[in-house]
C-alpha cells in the first residue's frame, strides 16, 4: 500500500506525536513547539501522511549527516506502512540537501531525544528492517524530585568564603553562553541561551562553571565546570538549584539527559539510569 506523503502542519504533527509518544505523555506538544523552533540556520523538514508524521535535519556540525528527529505515527494507523513511507521520504529530502548518511540520532542543540527509546520497540525494528544499523548506546538518568535531597545553603556559604558566588541567570545569559561556547560548543551554548532556567558560578567576575534546563522540554542539561574550578563542589550546587527549580515549576521528576558520569548524578541528587536509547545510522545511495 503506497501513502501520500506531503508537507506536515503544526497541529496535525502534534496529534500525531501526542497519540503516538505513549512514554512521553504530557511533554509530547511541548517537544514539537521545541522541535519548530530550531537554531537559526538549521535545514530541517516535517512530512506528515494521514495518521503520522515525521521530522528531519542536516546536522550543523558534519555537513553529510542528516537526522530523523521525530517519528511517529497514530497508534490506530501503525502497521500500515506509514511509518516506512515517512522514513523514506525523510530520507529523499536529506539527500536533496545533501546528506550521504542518515541517522536515527539527536541533532543537538534541538532534539527529541538521543535515539529510539528501546522501549519503542517498533520504531528500532522499523530502523533495522529499513537497513539502519545500531551503532552507539546512550542513557538518560531519572532524579525523583519529590524526595531528592536539594538542598544548597550550607555549600553555597562555603563556597561564599571561598569568594564564589551562585546566580540565576537573567540579563547576562549572553555572557554565560559565551563561556559555554569557550570551554565546550555553540550547540550547548544555543541551550543556555534558549533553556528556561540557568544557573552559573563566579569569582572575581569570572564564570566557573554552569547549569541549564528546559531547553529540551523538561529535561534537565547541560552543565559544566571549567577544567581548572574542578573539585570545588559547584557541579553539585547548580545541578541542584536547577532541579529545584523544576520542581517549583510542578515536576515530579527530572530526565538528565546524554547522562555521562553516572556517579555524579547518582551520590548528588539519587538519580538512577533509566531510559535507554539505541542510535541507529544507514548510508545513503
Amino acid at each position: 500500500m503506497s501513502h501520500a506523503v506531503r508537507a506536515a502542519e503544526p497541529a496535525e504533527a502534534a496529534r500525531a506525536a501526542e497519540a503516538a509518544l505513549t512514554l512521553d505523555a504530557g511533554e509530547a506538544t511541548a517537544l514539537m513547539e521545541a522541535l519548530w523552533r530550531p537554531p537559526a540556520g538549521r535545514r530541517w523538514t516535517a512530512l506528515a501522511t494521514d495518521g503520522g508524521v515525521v521530522m528531519a535535519s542536516m546536522s550543523q556540525k558534519d555537513p553529510l549527516a542528516g537526522h530523523i528527529d521525530l517519528l511517529a505515527v497514530h497508534p490506530s494507523a501503525q502497521g500500515e506502512g506509514r511509518g516506512a513511507a515517512l522514513v523514506r521520504a525523510a530520507e529523499e529530502w536529506l539527500r536533496e540537501q545533501g546528506a550521504r548518511q542518515a541517522r536515527f540520532a539527536g541533532n543537538p542543540p534541538c532534539y527529541a531525544w538521543p535515539g529510539i527509546d528501546v522501549r519503542y520497540t517498533a520504531a528500532a525494528c522499523l530502523a533495522e528492517r529499513l537497513g539502519y544499523e545500531r551503532y552507539h548506546v546512550a542513557w538518560n538518568m531519572t532524579a525523583d524530585l519529590r524526595t531528592a535531597d536539594l538542598s544548597v545553603a550550607d555549600e553555597v556559604a562555603r563556597l561564599e568564603e571561598s569568594g564564589v558566588t551562585v546566580h540565576a541567570a537573567g540579563d547576562d545569559r549572553k555572557r554565560v553562553a559565551a563561556f559555554v561556547e569557550e570551554h565546550w560548543n555553540e550547540r550547548w551554548a544555543w541551550e543556555a541561551v534558549n533553556a528556561a532556567g540557568l544557573h552559573y558560578a563566579e569569582r572575581d567576575g569570572r564564570i566557573l562553571g554552569f547549569a541549564a534546563w528546559g531547553s529540551r522540554p523538561a529535561w534537565f542539561g547541560p552543565m559544566g565546570t571549567a577544567e581548572d574550578a574542578r573539585g570545588l563542589g559547584l557541579g553539585r550546587v547548580l545541578l541542584r538549584r536547577c532541579l529545584a527549580d523544576q520542581r517549583a515549576a510542578g515536576q515530579d521528576s527530572a530526565q538528565i539527559g546524554w547522562v555521562g558520569p553516572l556517579r555524579f548524578y547518582s551520590r548528588a541528587v539519587g538519580a538512577r539510569a533509566e531510559r535507554v536509547f539505541w542510535l541507529y545510522r544507514r548510508d545513503l545511495a
